[in-house]
């Protein structure tokens, strides 16, 4: 049939089963919005406040889901507002589209209005991108990019389409879309071996869990092998949930604020089993000291993430379910109950701790993770209140925390909670941010109040930027160079302002009496949880210390 270029894009996206857009109209998009308008009952469209929100959304939507988030907006500043959610999405290895319009082909590199080099500007940070000049082309490029979204380490893919396109006329002809099979292609039966063989000679074995069993949905297999291999679990920031944070075997997070049962552990151990993972310098510490005494093992989809942060002596590239799967049918039984044994014996020396006397950041999310047992979509943005959610909320399953892990984006939080409580709109789902990161984007409240969506949003509140006046405090000698928010600025008028419900909370008697009232709300609320200006994230390991030096105040 004949169709013109919006057509094609819609049932494009209905194809590949997209039930859900967020995004912002404008002049290069407009025949696009257009044809939506007739599919409305098909394909719901979230206006967001601001581009950024609209990608955040996206981004949140297919962590929570498991599905291509997909996002719109329009030429120039509307596509570059798109950026930074790109961005976040790509270092989290998100599978997300982008669509942007741009200006005409004839107006192309002519400094037109509202005309930017989108796809340049966004190559660095996506798995790949496309400019649609000729209608022809467009539906091939729409599957391709879904298929590369969603293909291997998944990633955020940008197409560019012109607007002549969006109204140019061509023949489509509706396809299934192409199965997307789990990566093994790199699965060599010699690294199995390897594998297989270090771990039955290992004494002191350490499995270290990344985001990528968590993207993988290898959690099942993943128990397996921690029963199989007799061995104790930590896992990084992103990879929380992907072992249940209950379980015994279960040490805490790695790294810089990671417990003191996992670094040591790490340390000392003489084999470290790494799943999914790209050993970030938030992981490592000191690369050249990080599990100095052990023989490392590098399980990844990514050939690219082996030895680039830290040299392995084996690794098994391929899709993580696949190949946990087939060491779990390799390995024999393995017992380690002397190495087990002190690693629980570590866990109960050094527990984790704050002033139980007061009220902070953990005593709130502690109280959280109480009242909603362990089963909400917890979504953070960045900074120390992330980190107290990383420690104090028991994870269980895949997919619970949503966060920015690589990028690092303040403001993520509030979009994210969106687009995963309209991806699971069972769930409850609660954004915990500083002050600091509510300010980016807490325009996103109008979005969720206007979509009716019964979103928590807990602010833990310092009056300062948290984890900057942290470092500032421990090693910049307490120089609070623009770290301090000593302004005026009421959140609980201002989610007021916007149709939301607001509370202040001083006590965690205060808290507890919001947060009761917050979870059976019929729609956004906004807790404002006044805590001391320096309150710190304990423990943590100064910047290029080794991992065994955690220190607590």
């Amino acid at each position: 049939m004949q169709l013109n270029g919006s057509q094609i894009l819609i049932e494009c996206l209905k194809e590949q089963g997209v039930d859900t857009i967020f995004g912002y109209p404008g002049g290069a998009i407009l025949n696009v919005y257009d044809e939506l308008y007739a599919h409305r009952d098909e394909i719901h469209h979230i206006l967001t406040s601001h581009e950024q929100g609209a990608s955040h959304a996206a981004d949140g939507y297919a962590r929570a889901t498991g599905k291509v988030g997909v996002c719109f907006a329009t030429s120039g500043p509307g596509a570059t507002n798109l950026v930074t959610g790109i961005a976040t999405a790509y270092m989290d290895s998100v599978p997300m589209v982008a669509i942007t319009c741009n200006v005409t082909v004839p107006l192309l590199g002519k400094d037109s209005f509202q005309e930017v080099d989108i796809a340049g500007i966004t190559t660095p940070i996506t798995k790949h991108n496309f400019i649609v000049k000729d209608v022809n082309a467009l539906a091939k490029t729409l599957r391709r990019a879904f298929k590369i979204a969603r293909t291997g380490r998944p990633g955020p893919v940008l197409v560019d389409i012109t607007k002549d396109v969006t109204a140019a006329k061509t023949t489509y002809k509706k396809e299934k879309p192409e199965e997307v099979k789990r990566v093994d292609k790199d699965l060599r039966q010699e690294d199995l071996l390897k594998a297989v063989s270090l771990i039955e000679k290992s004494k002191k074995p350490f499995i270290f869990v990344g985001g990528g069993a968590v993207i993988s949905n290898a959690s099942d297999e993943l128990k397996k092998f921690v029963k199989k291999v007799d061995a104790p679990v930590c896992d990084s920031l992103m990879g929380k949930g992907a072992f249940d944070g209950t379980n015994d075997y279960y040490t805490g997070m790695l790294g810089m604020h990671g417990t003191k049962t996992s670094n040591l552990g790490v340390s000392d151990c003489d084999l470290l089993i790494a799943i999914g993972t790209r050993f970030s310098d938030r992981v490592l510490g000191n690369p050249k000291k990080f599990a100095s005494k052990a023989k490392i093992i590098h399980i990844d989809v990514d050939p690219a993430e082996i030895n680039k942060n830290v040299h392995v002596h084996s690794e098994v590239i391929g899709d993580v379910r696949i190949v946990l799967d087939k060491l779990n049918g390799m390995l024999k039984q393995q017992k380690h109950e002397e190495w087990v044994s002190h690693i629980k014996e570590l866990k109960e020396e050094f527990p984790l701790t704050y002033d139980k006397k007061g009220f902070n950041g953990p005593s709130a999310i502690e109280h959280i993770y109480k009242k909603t047992k362990g089963d909400a979509i917890i979504v953070t943005e960045v900074g120390q209140h992330q980190m107290w959610a990383a420690q104090y909320y028991k994870f269980k399953e895949p997919h619970h925390l949503i966060t920015s892990g690589g990028l690092g984006t303040m403001g993520y939080g509030l979009g994210a909670a969106i687009g995963a409580k309209v991806g699971c709109p069972d769930k409850t789902v609660i954004n915990i941010a500083g002050d600091g990161c509510f300010r980016m984007n807490m325009n996103e409240i109008a979005t969720a109040v206007r979509q009716e969506l019964p979103i928590i949003e807990v602010v833990i509140n310092n009056h300062v930027l948290g984890m900057v006046r942290q470092w500032q405090d421990l090693f910049y000698n307490k120089h609070y160079s623009e770290t301090v928010l000593n302004d005026k600025v009421d959140f609980v008028k201002l989610a007021e302002a916007m149709g939301a419900t607001g509370y202040r909370a001083t006590t965690q008697k205060e808290f507890e009496e919001a947060f009761k009232k917050a979870l059976s709300a019929k729609g956004p609320v906004v807790i404002d949880c006044q805590i001391d200006s320096d309150d710190k994230v304990w423990p943590m390991v100064a910047p290029g210390a080794p991992i065994n030096e955690c220190f607590s105040e």
